[in-house]
This record gives C-alpha cells, sequence and structure tokens, in this order.
C-alpha cells in the first residue's frame, strides 16, 4: 500500500532526529517547504473543494496543516493533514488530533491516494500509526519538559491528581500522556 516499507519510514524518522535543531533541520529551507505545502494543499483542495482550510505554523516542527471540516466534504468527524518541518514528513488523520481512532478513521484507497500525492511532492507519507509509538531519540518534547515539571512537583511533595498517583502515573500504572510519540517529535510545538 505504501510507496515506502514501514521499517524504512521508521528509519527516516531516526536519521532526521537532531537535538541540537528541534523546530527545524539545520539545512531547512523555508522555499522547498512552502512549494511543497502548497502542493499537497491544492491537491487536497482539488479532492475535497472549498469548504477547506490551510495554514502554515510558527514555532513548531510542524510547517503547516491542511484540514476538512467535519460538515465538509471529508470524511465524517473531519480529516487533517500536516507537513512536517522535517524529512518533508506528512501525517493525517480524522477527528481528533493524534489518536489511534485518528487513523483508523482514513480510508485505505485515501492513503494511498496521499501516499501518491506525498511523493510527487517530494514527501514522505508516515502513517500516524507509527508516529504514535513510543518516541525514543534524543530531543526533549513538550512531553519531556510536562514530565519533568511533574516530576518536580512530586519531589515538592505534591500528591499527585485527576486520577494520578505520586509517581505521575495513572491508576492503573501507565504513563498516560507523560511519554513522548514520534508525533510530540515532528508535529508539536517546540
Amino acid at each position: 500500500m505504501f510507496v515506502l516499507p514501514l521499517d524504512e519510514i521508521r528509519t527516516l524518522l531516526g536519521e532526521h532526529d537532531d537535538p541540537h535543531h528541534r523546530e527545524r533541520p539545520r539545512d531547512f529551507d523555508p522555499e522547498t517547504a512552502v512549494r511543497r505545502f502548497d502542493l499537497l494543499t491544492g491537491e487536497l483542495r482539488r479532492r475535497f473543494g472549498p469548504s477547506t482550510r490551510a495554514g502554515l505554523y510558527q514555532d513548531s516542527s510542524a510547517c503547516g496543516r491542511f484540514s476538512v471540516p467535519a460538515d465538509g466534504t471529508g470524511p465524517v468527524g473531519g480529516l487533517w493533514v500536516e507537513l512536517s518541518n522535517f524529512g518533508g514528513f506528512v501525517t493525517a488523520g480524522t477527528g481528533a488530533h493524534w489518536t489511534a481512532d485518528s487513523a483508523a478513521g482514513l480510508s485505505g484507497e485515501f492513503v494511498t491516494w496521499l501516499d501518491e500525492v506525498c511523493t510527487a511532492a517530494g514527501c514522505v507519507f508516515v502513517p500516524l500509526d507509527v508516529l504514535l509509538e513510543p518516541y525514543d531519540g534524543p530531543t526533549r518534547t513538550l512531553v519531556d519538559e510536562d514530565r519533568i515539571f511533574v516530576e518536580t512537583l512530586a519531589a515538592l511533595g505534591h500528591d499527585g491528581e485527576d486520577g494520578e498517583d505520586e509517581d505521575g502515573e495513572d491508576e492503573d500504572g501507565e504513563d498516560g500522556d507523560m511519554r513522548a510519540v514520534w508525533a510530540d517529535r515532528y508535529f508539536d510545538y517546540v
């Protein structure tokens, strides 16, 4: 279904990770990024029509976002597509941002089409499922900063709230939202 095998995509994610450049890579070319975004946006607008929205980000490792509202011509729950500043990575989902349900809401036909559009634009489509895998790279994310803050509060005697114990874990022992995923590295604010 994808042009690149998933293991190769995972390798690319690791190769583009640079802890010294959180927002954009050292060799970032803004003209290339905007050209890629414009190509993707043009194809998405041809497919989904005028109800779509597109915009560029600042202070983020994501370059821009394209969306089709839930009441537009896209999938039920709406559609979003994002382009990263790194590696020309593109991901997509429906409904809420970065959830397993978001990834499941895309049809195979749309994913194949988007993968082809990405390849033509010089981008790499990265399935959201891959981006939701635990992040094990060297770059600090906002999730890491949040976790450090929670750990500092716990060290100062804060007893935890909202179903978390003193260790910042949910009552069932899971880390909850305190564990970074690859989407946090390449598609989040910095």
